[in-house]
């Protein structure tokens, strides 16, 4: 009888630490549970992205003159509405070692630490200044080509992905890859990041409501997101209750097949 209950308790204890808890599943939960938190406002962290080496950025310009003159500048027809990645690998402006995009007749403008909006500004006042007249009603239009991030670890659908809006945040790229897997550890999500001084690594928990506040939170383009595995995994279990039990029956059919194999 004593054999019994403590086998039971084992195939118990199995099962209750090899499942993954719930509360390691949800997304932003307010762990704090106060009452000055709950349903309050909360104001994300956002800088905007400067640009680094490496990146590609689209320049259309807009102008009541010649279309010729401003095919030279643009890097697309005026015609091509939507770009495809390819298009606009090629078609785009690469910014080089030294921070400088190729513009035509322009030459070479520095952009390296710029965000977007101030290549804008400083593309449109050089074009002022030496090839268009205010009555030309000039306009520009500077966009990175694609925000591109990379994800890996724990999740669907892992690879390089491209998005295009302006603002990504890590639950919209995580989505975008088929969500973190039931063993996928929530808790610590890494977000490796280029700086000009180098990289930084940043771990941020998605089960935690405070994530909105992480400087890794909303991504910069060319980000690289991993999600590692829970113990669980590690230890070959499932990760639901009824995975867990399978393997175990599994387990114990074996050991009894072999226990009966011996003994004749």
């Amino acid at each position: 009888m004593k054999t019994k209950i403590l086998s039971f308790s084992i195939v118990l204890l199995f099962l209750v630490t090899a499942c993954v808890p719930t509360q390691d599943l949800i997304y932003l939960q307010d762990k704090k549970n106060t009452p000055s938190s709950t349903g309050s406002s909360v104001v994300a962290s956002n800088k905007p992205y400067r640009l680094q080496v490496n990146d590609v950025v689209s320049v259309q310009i807009k102008a009541l003159v010649d279309e010729r003159l401003l095919e030279i500048f643009n890097t697309a027809p005026q015609n091509q509405a939507i770009q495809t990645v390819e298009t606009l690998y090629f078609n785009g402006y690469t910014v080089d070692d030294h921070g400088n995009i190729r513009i035509p007749i322009l030459g070479e403008v520095n952009v390296l630490g710029y965000t977007v909006e101030e290549a804008r500004a400083k593309i449109e006042t050089q074009l002022l200044a030496d090839y268009f007249k205010k009555e030309a009603q000039l306009f520009v239009n500077v966009k990175l080509a694609g925000f591109r991030y990379t994800v890996n670890g724990e999740v669907n659908n892992p690879g390089s992905k491209v998005l295009y809006q302006d603002r990504v945040n890590v639950l919209e790229a995580l989505a975008n890859s088929g969500d973190i897997t039931m063993t996928g550890d929530r808790k610590e999500v890494k977000v490796i990041r280029q700086f000009p001084h180098g990289l930084e690594t940043f771990s941020i928990d998605l089960t935690d409501a405070a994530a909105v506040h992480s400087p890794a939170f909303y991504l910069q383009p060319n980000d690289y997101i991993y999600v590692k595995p829970l113990k669980q995994k590690s230890w070959g279990f499932g990760g639901t209750g009824r995975d867990t039990l399978t393997v175990m029956i599994t387990a114990a059919s074996m050991l009894l097949t072999l226990t009966l194999l011996l003994r004749n």
